[in-house]
């Protein structure tokens, strides 16, 4: 099944960096995923990695009380920065299916 361009979500890929303000990244992100965005966001190194944690965290706070639950899969991309290579972190941020807010966090399937 091949799905044509209006059928693929939309992505919207953020680069935060150690100086993003969290709160800031974390309204981008709602704000996409309320708009029906993939959001995929981008940190090379461990103070940007840490400001990206605290936006989906944030986040997630923004989406709940409408009923918008949230799941992040993190990654390794390769990436080149001034001509050199790096390894960039990669955060994909989707909405939770309901199948998977059923299942809650015991792990355990909604068919089980």
């Amino acid at each position: 099944m091949t799905l044509t361009s209006e059928q693929r979500p939309q992505i919207g890929c953020l680069k935060v960096s150690s100086k993003s303000s969290p709160s800031s990244v974390a309204g981008a992100i709602a704000g996409m995923v309320k708009d029906g965005v993939l959001v995929e966001i981008q940190s090379v190194g461990a103070g940007a990695v840490n400001q990206a944690v605290k936006a989906i965290a944030i986040s997630r706070g923004f989406l709940s009380p409408v009923g918008i639950e949230i799941a992040c899969i993190p990654s390794f991309a390769d990436i080149v920065i001034d001509g050199e290579y790096r390894t960039a972190i990669r955060f994909t941020v989707e909405p939770r299916s309901v199948r998977d807010r059923v299942a809650g966090a015991s792990g355990v399937s909604a068919e089980e």
